[in-house]
């Protein structure tokens, strides 16, 4: 997919919401046929695939529409996806008590959420390496971590309250003695979602920000990539839940073995995402 494309104006805008009304739909519909009202009573009534609601983090949305629609055609089920920060969608799983699946930045918010019962099982599906990525021809001079640190330099980073992508730059600059208020004074921007830092440099907005190598991949045309040194970096293991409040559980886990599968393998890398844990990690 090319990044001079439509995607990444999607990305910054597709984020699904859900009106009360389809939630409770889901609920109420769990894991059966919807029945269609019949105009006579002789007709039989018109079933329906049965509906699941995927939480997915934001960054992972390119591979999660594929892989989405691939099981959707092997098992005749329809997946309704909801996209945001990582800790926003956790609270929306807490408040509602209702959905089937939840894909995260990061395995440690799936582990949280286990912790709390909401999740009763999960599979480690890919990986979301940092990077730091700048503006086209990167006319700052942006080399390194501290780098981000100079004066002058317009910084993005995810906010850590909300998105995973903000929690591990922090952890970045403490495993490199980097301190978080030198690197402060030059953050303009603290975004939601790690698709909305890639929109920043698309717009010439910021000089660098740190996002998921695969994020920075949909933006090539508009930004350079730095890479961060292996044995600088944190590798973020990404894993698909199934959620405890789901009506369709048996497919749910279904779910997780297909994202774990070759098959499923193939689709993230096919849409940049690393499928192999970097061996400094």
């Amino acid at each position: 997919m090319s990044s001079s494309g439509r995607y990444p104006k999607a990305l910054l805008h597709g984020r699904l919401r859900f009106a009360p009304v389809l939630l409770l739909g889901t609920m109420i519909a769990g894991c059966g046929p919807y029945q269609q009202p019949s105009t006579s009573p002789a007709a039989p009534p018109a079933a329906q695939p049965p509906r699941m609601l995927l939480y997915c983090g934001a960054g992972i949305r390119p591979a999660a529409d594929a892989l989405v629609k691939a099981f959707e055609r092997e098992h005749d089920v329809t997946i309704e996806c909801d996209y945001d920060g990582t800790e926003r969608l956790l609270a929306r799983i807490k408040l509602s008590g209702a959905g089937d699946l939840y894909m995260p930045g990061d395995r440690h918010y799936v582990e949280q959420a286990a912790e709390q019962g909401l999740v009763a099982a999960h599979e480690d599906v890919c990986y979301l390496v940092p990077v730091i990525l700048v503006r086209k021809g990167n006319p700052k001079n942006v080399r390194t971590l501290a780098n981000l640190t100079r004066p002058g330099v317009e910084v993005g980073l995810g906010n850590p309250q909300v998105c995973a992508i903000g929690r591990t730059s922090v952890q970045i600059f403490e495993k490199n003695g980097i301190p978080l208020e030198d690197v402060l004074r030059n953050v303009q921007f603290q975004s939601l979602t790690v698709n909305d830092l890639g929109n920043h440099i698309r717009l010439g907005q910021l000089d660098a920000v740190i996002v998921w190598d695969a994020m920075a991949a949909y933006f090539a045309e508009f930004g350079d990539v730095v890479p961060i040194p292996p044995e600088q970096n944190i590798v973020s293991t990404v894993a698909a839940g199934a959620l405890t409040s789901s009506a369709c559980p048996e497919l749910a886990r279904r779910f997780l073995e297909f994202a774990a599968s070759e098959q499923g393998a193939e689709i993230f890398a096919r849409h940049h995402y690393t499928t192999r844990l970097p061996e400094a990690n």
